[in-house]
């Protein structure tokens, strides 16, 4: 209302109560009835029943792609009937499931919008059914409250005991369970409450792993978890949301797929490798000093969070279409990185690089039923990767590795062999041993070849600045 003019429309907000008819207040249901325009949030609620036919913003919901426009599209009709009705001299009832002071978008945002008045008239909560049917006192508990549908972000570093509401999906509490990582043998206590005050109330404590079957879910469920073994971890979960939001939101992100996704992927690798060279020196510009340090293991920091970003949006991409989620994933190589460490996590001994690396071969190949050591290896590596595991392949199958002397020998009668005949497959022999050699030095081959490479761009660099003096680079 501005100072000195026109009193804003008023809008008055009754709360339906949580269950069935028995749980609308007197005064709710005589604001409702007497008003001169009502509305209902939705009539899909036991105790719509008892305000006989009113209209309802249920098409709202049946016509947005997103909760936040249904509730957009709720406040603007509410905001607009308040000052249609106003100007007449009448005023608006506006009726909520529950009270309307407990998880109800719309009432927020009505009463932060300056363009109309609000006027509560309070109602039994969900919460006090729960609290009755738990036998939970939540201040001595020190419940916390949480949105199913948030809660990743919501529960993130908390370890309960929490009521979770707008559990309204399996999809809703699958995402619930897989936020959580049970400890081994110790799964959370869930207890799911369903239709509490009406007749098909359930309250039934359920499975950790069961949790998206126990029952068909909808606006009136709400789950109760007493503890979490480990808290849900905030800052992955707050990434998960954002990528769960841009998927949503953004017209760019919505359009992506796996395949439109891949040259991104690739970029922001290469991206973190580049920035592994600045931090290590292996860029060519040598050992960083201190200040040159703290800028490179920024940008490392900032490269590998672009990275991160990739994984999780693939795997937003794979929990759309029911295959898996990002829990799923940092769960699989969690167990799998486990299993193959068995000197760490068993009673396998190991004392070297070369028997840890020998015993991951066999956990290997063991796990994925190959029928040879070299299924799995990406064909779209660099060549010279490629090519250096190829001969690692080759020495555990067993075939004779040569000597340092025959090395040499096959490198020199490779070169004499393509002199005499010049041919890509000439070539690509010659290069093979040239990778063999490395090897037998030690040396990673992609790195010398790209210490060379850089080599010769310092050297195009200094010749550049050789006949123009005044050029800075």
């Amino acid at each position: 209302m501005t100072p000195g003019g026109p009193a804003a429309p008023l809008v008055t907000v009754v709360g339906l109560g949580p269950g069935g008819a028995a749980h609308l207040s007197e005064a709710a249901r005589a604001a409702l009835l007497d008003a001169d325009v009502a509305y209902l949030r939705t009539a899909r609620h036991p105790s719509a029943e008892g305000v006989g036919h009113l209209a309802s913003f249920d098409h709202h919901y049946d016509e947005a792609d997103t909760f936040d426009q249904v509730y957009e599209r709720i406040v603007e009709d509410l905001v607009e009937a308040a000052a249609r009705e106003a100007a007449a001299g009448r005023s608006v009832v506006y009726g909520v499931p529950g009270s309307p002071l407990v998880a109800e978008a719309t009432v927020e945002m009505l009463r932060r919008d300056p363009r109309v008045q609000v006027e509560i008239v309070p109602a039994l909560s969900f919460l006090d059914l729960a609290w009755a049917a738990l036998g939970v006192d939540p201040l001595a508990s020190g419940v916390q409250l949480c949105d199913g549908t948030r809660f990743e972000v919501e529960a993130a570093g908390r370890r309960g005991p929490f009521l979770v509401a707008q559990c309204w999906s399996a999809d809703v509490l699958s995402r619930v369970k897989l936020a959580v990582e049970p400890a081994d043998g110790d799964p959370p206590r869930a207890i799911v409450l369903h239709h509490l005050g009406l007749e098909d109330e359930v309250v039934a404590e359920v499975p950790w792993d069961e949790l998206d079957r126990s029952v068909e879910p909808d606006h009136l469920t709400s789950l109760w978890i007493d503890r979490l073994a480990r808290p849900v971890s905030p800052e992955m979960a707050r990434l998960e949301e954002l990528v769960r939001t841009l998927r949503e939101r953004c017209p760019w992100d919505r359009e992506q797929t796996h395949a439109s996704l891949t040259r991104h992927l690739v970029e922001e690798t290469y991206e973190v490798l580049d920035a592994i060279g600045e931090v290590t020196g292996a860029d060519g510009s040598g050992a960083p000093d201190s200040y040159r340090l703290g800028e490179a293991v920024s940008h490392l920091e900032e490269e590998l969070g672009d990275l991160l970003f990739q994984v999780v949006f693939h795997s937003r991409l794979a929990a759309e279409q029911g295959w898996f989620t990002l829990a799923d994933v940092a769960r699989g190589v969690h167990d799998k990185l486990v299993g193959r460490h068995p000197h760490v996590f068993g009673d396998v001994t190991a004392t070297t690089p070369s028997a840890v690396m020998a015993n991951w071969e066999v956990i290997k190949a063991a796990e994925k039923g190959r029928a040879s050591v070299t299924d799995g290896i990406p064909t779209a590596l660099p060549a010279l990767l490629l090519a250096a595991k190829m001969q690692r392949k080759e020495g555990a199958v067993g075939l004779a590795e040569p000597t340092p002397a025959q090395r040499r020998d096959l490198l020199v009668r490779a070169l004499d062999e393509l002199a005499a005949n010049p041919t890509s497959e000439v070539l690509g022999d010659v290069l093979y041993a040239l990778v063999g050699v490395a090897g037998e030095l030690g040396v990673d081959p992609e790195e010398a070849l790209r210490a060379a490479a850089l080599g010769a761009r310092d050297r195009i660099v200094d010749t550049e600045r050789s006949r123009d003096p005044g050029s800075t680079g």
